[in-house]
């Protein structure tokens, strides 16, 4: 089946019999090609109905039927930010360490600062959305991670005033 194929038989369909359709196609190892088109389809609808564990697992496995070890680094770091929107932050670290493999001393550095600001801007739009006990898991992560000293006191301002009004912290009289 042609890309132009695949457009025609999802055109005019609902969301969720395009996810059926793409992933009965998936399931049928078509050429890598083809296969990546329709992962990229998915992934599209997938982001659009926030279903950030399903769009992680699909950069997975463009990952894995990657050609080159630098798209196969980025699907990587792209499947770990969608385990951190998703809240799964063990398979975010376990995405992070797979993209860490397959990179240089240098580009491991650059992923795992990109990784850190996935994180950052994650609790930052919990925090906008008021989703302070998310907000509050991510910034707890954030504290176990290599940071720096004026990102760590940062985080701890920013945890006290979640706790605070998240009633964590008892009320002096």
């Amino acid at each position: 089946m042609s890309k132009s194929e695949i457009e025609k038989a999802l055109k005019d369909k609902g969301d969720f019999i395009q996810i059926d359709y793409l992933t009965k196609f998936i399931d049928k190892k078509p050429p890598i090609h083809t296969k990546k088109f329709a992962l990229m389809k998915l992934i599209e609808i997938y982001e659009n109905k926030k279903m950030y564990g399903d769009v992680a697992r699909a950069y997975e496995q463009l990952a894995v039927n990657a050609l080159s070890f630098y798209e196969r680094t980025d699907f990587f770091v792209k499947e770990a930010e969608y385990y951190i929107k998703a809240g799964y932050f063990e398979k975010a670290d376990s995405a992070m360490r797979r993209s860490m493999e397959l990179s240089t001393v240098v580009k491991k550095s650059e992923i795992y600062n990109q990784i850190k600001e996935f994180y950052k801007k994650q609790a930052e739009i919990c925090e906008k959305e008021f989703k302070r006990t998310n907000a509050v898991k991510i910034y707890e992560k954030l504290l176990i991670m290599r940071i720096s000293e004026k990102e760590r006191e940062e985080i701890k301002h920013k945890l006290l005033v979640l706790y605070e009004s998240l009633g964590k912290f008892g009320k002096k009289i």
